[in-house]
């Protein structure tokens, strides 16, 4: 039921105060200049209740971006690795709209924060396509969570903005040559851990947060296998341990250090993993390695495998992804592989034709 209730001041003004009152709703009233406002927002007000939209609305009203980044995260049981990531990206949206009432941000805006990530310097050049969408997706898992859980948005502004288009995945791996003069080096520097910590990397397919957090207790030196607790894709992960790898681990176990838990402790403070990123830097430099960073000793992984007749479920099981996605751009490693097998089955079939 609603009604209005027309009113005149001292001065001859009049106003219209419209009032809604729907069983099992909390009374709504507003007041307009115009009569035609007033009928208006009771047509819209009524219809937004009944759809179950508009006391939505009204939350959106309440709670600015900053509570919601605030909440999500407070709530989100993110591993290490992940929280460095999704971390780094609520906080720039912070910085740009923490400030505005979740009713007052329009995919306009979106728009607007995504365009300056895009040509802004980050790290002395733009940011790719595919770093801006992992900024975009994790303000859209925050908002899904907003509408979804607590009432507090209709629907995400995220939800229709255009995403600019991911670059085709990188596949930058040592050939040879290059991996020898890169062992090499590592060897030879003045950091005793860098040469295990690479070899690793590459025999695991880890990645360096994985690696560098890494505590003794998940390691089963006897039977050739560590556990990942904390994945950028938040499960468990069990990774064989073979070969040199192995070998050097088992080494490096006998002179341990007893006030950390960490097999990498950093030279300061123990209780933090180890930094490495100066040794890495002078070893790939002497070793003429260009165009090559840590990461991409996991692509190394990912590439040696392929080539010695891993499958892509194989490895995508190895680095931790949860679908052959990822890990399809390794594809054309294995062109020589896809030829014999199909070759073998047209011999098979149309041998004796």
């Amino acid at each position: 039921m609603a009604n209005i209730t027309e009113r005149i001041s001292k001065t001859g003004t009049k106003t219209y105060t419209a009032i809604i009152r729907l069983k099992g709703y909390p009374t709504q009233t507003a007041t307009f200049k115009r009569l035609t406002d007033a009928k208006k927002w009771i047509q819209d007000t009524e219809s937004a209740i009944r759809e179950g939209r508009h006391f939505k609305t009204v939350e959106a009203k309440k709670h600015t971006v900053d509570e919601m980044i605030d909440r999500y995260l407070s709530g989100a049981n993110l591993t290490k690795v992940q929280d460095d990531h999704t971390g780094l990206h609520l906080r720039r949206w912070k910085e740009e709209i923490g400030y505005m009432l979740l009713a007052d941000v329009t995919a306009d805006t979106l728009t607007l924060v995504k365009e300056k990530l895009l040509t802004e310097d980050f790290r002395g050049k733009p940011r790719s396509p595919t770093t801006v969408l992992r900024y975009m997706a994790s303000l859209s898992t925050a908002f899904t969570v907003a509408v979804r859980d607590w009432a507090w948005l209709e629907d995400s502004p995220m939800k229709n903005i255009k995403k600019p288009k991911a670059a085709r995945g990188r596949v930058r791996f040592l050939d040879d040559g290059e991996r020898d003069r890169l062992l090499i080096a590592c060897k030879e520097s003045r950091n005793k851990i860098l040469y295990t910590c690479v070899i690793l990397a590459i025999s695991t397919g880890m990645r360096q947060a994985e690696l560098f957090s890494l505590k003794w207790i998940d390691v089963n030196l006897k039977d050739g296998f560590l556990i990942l607790h904390e994945t950028k894709n938040g499960e468990r992960r069990r990774v064989p341990l073979a070969g040199h790898g192995l070998e050097l681990l088992r080494e490096y176990a006998k002179v341990r250090r007893l006030d950390t838990p960490l097999l990498f402790p950093g030279i300061k403070n123990p209780l933090n993993p180890i930094d490495l990123q100066t040794p890495w830097e002078t070893a790939r430099k002497h070793a003429g390695i260009t165009d090559f960073t840590w990461h991409d000793l996991r692509h190394c992984t990912a590439s040696y495998l392929l080539m010695n007749g891993a499958s892509l479920a194989e490895i995508a099981e190895i680095l931790g992804h949860k679908t052959l996605q990822m890990v399809k751009r390794y594809a054309h490693l294995s062109d020589g592989h896809v030829s014999n097998v199909v070759a073998s089955m047209n011999a098979k079939i149309f041998g004796g034709v």
